[in-house]
């Protein structure tokens, strides 16, 4: 009987059960046609629907049953940001890969889209989706190019504290053509370095057009238009206070370069017809 080859000499097929801590890879995993490496996702997870009736949910954003992530036996875990630090250094005690991506702008979520494709064994078909993902953020940005007047924005990512867009959101709102109010605080990478302090500031800048996404929390533009001061902001006197789900903009992959981009776009479009 000839013995079985060890496992060193075999080729890579990479990780085959990966626990996902945020939807984005989830999303991208079931894009690729990889899905059934999928052993736990977050709790949070919508994109796509179907994640939830197939998959344990194991894990909040900052939180996560570290035990039953355990129990599915994980050869890779995928999470994102410092806001997770904690539940990596839990995973790598135990003795679980676990992989941390930090993405924060648009490049740099097509770069991780990369790793991830190719780390299932998938660059080819990564590259092409990505490939054809950049090519109808070119035609958006071409569509748009000739707008006499490009609105000025406030994306609002939490109500209290006020928190501006982090710079994908910003970056996104750019190809659609506007201008985020705040460019400046969304080169910060943390949530707490994107606070606006003074409520009368976003006021001074007087935004066109006022987008919200609380980070799951339900947006809710009469509350935004009854703050003080703020009946004189031309976004709240033109009723241009626009919702886009967290789930769709603030999630750092396909999502947000897809269908938020998209959601943008439409609302950006409309004001300049209005407006034009």
């Amino acid at each position: 009987m000839q013995a079985a080859a060890p496992a060193w000499s075999l080729l890579p097929t990479g990780p085959q059960r990966i626990v996902c801590l945020t939807e984005e890879t989830t999303e991208w995993l079931y894009m690729l046609g990889q899905e059934h490496r999928i052993v736990g996702i977050s709790g949070y997870t919508v994109r796509p629907l179907r994640a939830r009736q197939q998959k344990p949910r194991v894990s909040a954003f900052t939180s996560a049953k570290v035990d039953k992530i355990l129990a599915l036996q994980p050869d890779c875990v995928l999470g994102f940001s410092d806001m997770q630090a904690d539940i990596a250094s839990s995973l790598i005690r135990a003795g679980v890969q676990v992989t941390v991506f930090n993405q924060r702008s648009v490049a740099q979520i097509f770069d991780i889209l990369f790793q991830v494709a190719a780390m299932v064994g998938q660059g080819p078909q990564g590259l092409a989706l990505i490939q054809k993902m950049q090519q109808d953020m070119l035609a958006v940005k071409g569509l748009v190019a000739n707008l006499p007047y490009r609105p000025r924005i406030y994306f609002e990512e939490w109500d209290v504290p006020h928190i501006s867009a982090i710079q994908w959101v910003s970056e996104l709102i750019s190809i659609a053509g506007g201008d985020d109010i705040f460019p400046e605080l969304a080169a910060q990478s943390l949530g707490k370095h994107r606070i606006i302090a003074d409520s009368a500031e976003i006021v001074r800048r007087n935004p066109d057009i006022i987008i919200g996404s609380w980070c799951g929390k339900k947006f809710r533009p009469e509350k935004v238009a009854a703050r003080a001061g703020w009946g004189q902001v031309a976004a709240v006197k033109s009723g241009q206070l626009f919702e886009i789900k967290s789930c769709d903009i603030l999630q750092p992959g396909p999502a947000a370069l897809t269908d938020g981009l998209a959601q943008l776009q439409r609302i950006i479009m409309d004001w300049s017809r209005a407006h034009g």
